[in-house]
């Protein structure tokens, strides 16, 4: 036979595009518009059906960003439909390439009963009235601007209400019932699946060659000018290549409905709530159509705004989780990032989670579900395990830069040692349509097809939402058992990992980091955001602490509901596009105010225990929030002003200041050029080259502004060495010296502080910033012969080499730290850099003949100007330590003392703390009253060194036992009792005191 295959495929796509899906809807009669435009902020639904319209007409425009617009739509099913299936067809003025990103509609009957939402690809709504019945329905129409458009990454000032453009967007296609053709609609899916499988197949395969031909038999039965009754007829010649059954060793696909809904991105918080709305509605649609179909949904927040904003809507889902249709996942509060939050944090995230789906819907999420953040945490496993969670799932890590992740289905193991079985899945991506290329490329790429059969596919639009189609459904449908392709079934994510694991027995093991090869900017992006988000952390952990003590101690009530308020509003700016510094201005602005305004509220609780606890009187008393340090740990203890006072002296035109325990030297530059360790002699800056450098680079990424980090930014940098002035002073028994820089739009007016007793030069930065696309970076030349550096994460520290002997460590260029980053050599002498309020730092080794020193640079500060055009623009303040001869033991003191500084209260009485905890190494972490609000007290520690250890806990009050408890509080069978602790290296282990 000639050859004849592109002909086939040609005519099938003319034809599939140009006559079959188009006559899915026969005839059409347009409906009758009105019109009512907010000219605000939205409305309950009850208010916008309530409003007056006036007429409107299709072809006009309508909304401007960030607008809503209340359409009423009214129009009569005509009596010679009679019969047949109606649908109104509803076009706002969709690009069905900006699912998610543009306008979007949510319907209503007259009753205020949501029906389904509209959006580029889901532009119908289902009529439930017989012919000749009267048709009426409400739309809520948000007119979301397009920022990421064909030409994405373009500044733009659309990205906040107050500077966006009051002009129109979009225009209105038309508003119209139709006659939906089933058997079109069904042999529209035939040909798209077929077609989409033929090109998959080997190129001459029998079965390709078959499919293409039974297609071309399919279009000679269908006649173009009659779809509608020609259509079984073109479908009986598909019928015999559609059923036959899939190969044996076919892989397998768990699908699941899915719509990763961005709980802020390029849309504000509070629109996200109404994206929310839409697409469940739409979701609990699709579930009560399709038998089979499952979907899930993660983020206890999603549910808990619908129930509070749109509770018609959360009814739904109610009733769709109790049949088991619609699943609650991952069992967090939100999809936060899992770099930057302290351990706490990602503790609240699950038990908030948690805590919500068992309250709402009776269940706990098995599992961790996070499709889309920027890399993950080491010290996640261990976190998981702890929390009850029994999987996790992601997919990111394929957006990898340059190596490629051997693996799909593996056990991930933590920086403790625990380990969590995990699954990437093979089609890369959590917003599968199931067409043909996803398919085939799952069943192509899955690692591990040696020794497993399955991986899970999130089906649906996601990122702006909308969810699972009817198309998609029609393809699961189809490819539930194909010849040629993977095997496709609507599964249970738990279903899925219960089944996966028992067929791989013997799974690969990853240890470590996953670490994300992009998006490395987002350590540093937004610094105010971080900045206050780092200090709501604290805040919050501290008036847990003395509140708890209050009640312990004085029978104050204790703030449970205003806590889990302000848990939740941090836990939700942790979501993995507002901490990470990627959404719109609009965001940040809000999330500076919210988290600012949950900074001012923690601290009112913690003020308001610590004056109850102090009583009345004069004496200053030193409330330490810490169990490292000085002071009374974890209590208070009248104040004892050092006797000793640092020295500060005139060197070589610079400023010499010193203490008992290290001698720094800053030059007339401002730069530190000599730091030693007076106990070993040790020089910590190598010669020539100085420490406290300021360096400006131009950063200017190939995509993803705010997101990304490349590599080449490294090749051009100026060194900002001048100073404008320098001054120096003894204050209060510290030397300080004041250095102010003026560079390009900028200013920086640093304070170089050495207090009595410490070993730490603190470095405090006041920045008024006003670069564009520039990356500011402070740089440490260490004289430290570091093979790797130590790095805090959660609960621990993770270790990075410092060489990039293969392509995983040269992708490693920009890493993350919490409080510190340590470089130490192998006998032991170290220096590190803590800091209050940044996440991201590099490395380098660098050689001077035969001497190899270590650089590690701090990121302070970036100028993207998408999707915020103003990123950073403002005042900053930012606090590094440089901590000369150190250890881990050191910097971990260190890093704590910085951000969580002791508070002076006068008062009468000093404070007993309610527990103490002896053995090095051995961290309190937590100190709070059980969520079950029994009263009984919940202590958390953990072991930060890396090492075993053993210690005591001590309990300063009557108690009737001591219990290990999970992360989330729950009890466990092998419960340790008393208060003898045994920690292995990084263990975790919470603790809870009966009363």
């Amino acid at each position: 036979m000639h050859e004849e295959t592109s002909l086939t495929v040609g005519r099938v796509n003319r034809v599939l595009n140009e006559r079959v899906r188009p006559a899915i809807h026969s005839a059409r009669r347009p409906l009758e518009i009105a019109v009512r435009r907010l000219p605000g902020e939205p409305i309950a639904p009850a208010e916008g059906l309530a409003l007056d319209f006036e007429p409107f007409t299709a072809g006009s425009m309508w909304g401007p960003a960030w607008g809503t617009t209340w359409f009423r739509v009214r129009g009569e099913v005509p009596a010679e439909w009679a019969g047949r299936k109606v649908e109104a067809l509803i076009d706002l003025g969709f690009d069905v390439n900006m699912t998610g990103f543009q306008c979007e509609a949510l319907a209503y009957r007259p009753d205020g009963t949501p029906i389904k939402s509209l959006n580029p690809r889901n532009q119908w709504l289902p009529i439930e009235v017989d012919a000749g019945g009267a048709v009426e329905f409400y739309l809520e129409g948000a007119s979301n601007p397009v920022l990421l458009d064909y030409h994405p990454f373009l500044p733009t000032q659309e990205g906040d209400i107050r500077t966006s453009s009051p002009e129109p967007l979009y225009r209105v296609r038309h508003m119209d019932l139709a006659v939906f053709e089933p058997e079109v609609f069904e042999l529209s899916l035939d040909l798209d699946v077929l077609i989409e499988l033929q090109a998959e197949l080997p190129e001459t395969s029998p079965r390709r060659m078959r499919i293409l031909q039974a297609l071309d038999d399919a279009l000679d039965a269908l006649d173009l000018q009659r779809i509608v009754e020609t259509a079984s007829d073109a479908r009986a010649e598909l019928a015999e290549v559609l059923a036959s059954p899939a190969d044996a060793s076919a892989h397998r696909i768990a699908a699941v409905g899915h719509a990763h809904i961005d709980s802020a991105w390029l849309w504000p918080v509070r629109e996200t709530i109404r994206k929310v709305a839409r697409t469940t509605s739409s979701m609990t649609t699709l579930i009560d159509e399709q038998p089979d179909f499952l979907y899930g949904m993660s983020s206890a927040q999603q549910y808990a705004w619908i129930k509070e904003h749109r509770p018609e809507v959360f009814a739904r889902v109610k009733d769709a989780v109790a049949a088991g249709r619609f699943l609650p996942l991952g069992g967090m509060w939100v999809e936060s990032d899992t770099v930057m939050p302290t351990g706490e944090s990602l503790v609240r995230q699950f038990s908030h989670g948690q805590r919500f789906f068992e309250r709402e819907f009776g269940i706990r999420s098995k599992g961790v579900w996070l499709p889309d953040s920027f890399g993950y945490s080491p010290a996640l496993p261990q976190l998981m395990r702890r929390a009850g969670f029994e999987w996790f799932f992601t997919q990111k890590i394929s957006w990898n830069q340059r190596n490629v992740f051997p693996h799909h289905s593996f056990l991930w193991e933590g920086i403790d040692g625990s380990r969590m079985f995990t699954h990437f899945p093979p089609m890369d991506t959590y917003n599968s349509q199931l067409s043909g290329m996803e398919v085939a490329k799952a069943s192509r790429q899955f690692k591990e097809n040696r020794v497993a059969t399955m991986s899970i596919a999130p089906v649906g639009w996601g990122d702006g939402g909308g969810g699972t189609t009817r198309e998609m459904t029609g393809r699961a449908t189809r490819l539930a058992d194909l010849e040629g392709s993977a095997k496709v079934e609507w599964k249970h994510p738990d279903d899925f990992f219960a089944d996966t694991r028992a067929e791989l027995t013997d799974p690969a093991v990853w240890v470590g980091e996953l670490y994300l090869e992009l998006h490395r900017g987002t350590l540093t992006s937004q610094h105010a955001t971080k900045a206050l988000h780092r200090w709501a952390e604290q805040a919050l952990i501290e008036a847990e602490l003395w509140a708890a003590t209050a009640s312990v101690r004085l029978g104050a009530p204790y703030p449970h509901d205003e806590l889990d308020r302000l848990w939740q509003l941090v836990l939700l700016h942790e979501f993995h596009d507002i901490l990470p510094g990627t959404s719109i201005a609009w965001v940040h602005r809000e999330a500076v105010e919210v988290l600012g305004d949950v900074l001012s509220d923690a601290r009112a609780i913690t003020d308001a225990a610590m004056k109850a606890l102090a009583g009345d009187g004069d004496r200053e008393l030193v409330f330490t929030p810490t169990s490292v340090g000085g002071g009374r740990a974890l209590g208070a203890s009248e104040i004892e002003r050092p006797s000793a006072s640092a020295g500060l002296s005139e060197e070589g035109g610079g400023f010499r200041l010193e203490n008992d325990l290290i001698s720094v030297l800053v030059s007339s530059e401002g730069l530190i050029v000599s730091a030693v360790d007076k106990s070993t002699g040790r020089e910590a800056i190598p010669a020539g080259k100085p420490a406290n450098l300021f360096q400006l680079h131009q950063d200017f990424p190939n995509m993803w502004d705010a997101w990304d980090i490349d590599r080449y930014y490294r090749n051009r940098v100026d060194d900002l060495t001048a100073a404008s002035s320098i001054t120096a002073s003894l204050e209060g028994g510290a030397a300080t010296v004041v250095v102010k820089r003026e560079f390009s739009q900028s200013t920086i007016e640093q304070t170089i502080v050495l207090q009595p007793g410490s070993r730490t030069v603190l470095l405090r930065n006041d920045i008024d910033w006003h670069e564009t696309e520039k990356l500011l970076k402070l740089a440490f030349p260490l004289d430290v012969f570091a093979r790797e550096t130590l790095a805090e994460t959660q609960f621990g520290f993770q270790r990075r080499v410092t060489h990039v002997n293969t392509s995983w460590e040269a992708a490693k260029f920009e890493t993350s730290m919490h409080r510190f980053v340590l470089a130490q050599e192998d006998d032991g002498f170290g220096v590190a850099l803590v800091n209050d309020s940044i996440y991201g730092y590099d490395t380098t080794r660098d050689a001077d003949g035969d001497d190899v020193t270590t650089t590690i640079r701090l990121s302070l500060l970036r100028a993207p100007r998408f999707p915020d055009p103003d990123t950073d623009h403002g005042p900053h303040e930012i606090e590094v330590g440089l901590v000369v001869g150190a250890d881990a033991a050191i910097a971990t003191a260190e890093g704590i003392r910085l951000n969580a500084l002791p508070t002076v209260v006068r008062g009468a009485n000093e404070v007993e703390p309610l527990v103490s905890v002896t053995g090095p190494g051995i961290v309190v972490s937590s100190v709070k009253l059980a969520d079950d609000r029994s009263g009984d007290v919940i202590v958390r520690v953990y072991e930060s060194l890396g090492r075993r250890t053993s210690g005591e806990l001590s309990v300063g009050f009557e108690h009737s036992g001591i219990r290990e408890v999970s992360l989330i509080e729950d009890d466990l069978d092998d419960a340790r009792t008393g208060g003898e602790i045994s920690l292995k290296p990084f263990e975790v282990r919470t603790l809870r005191i009966a009363r």
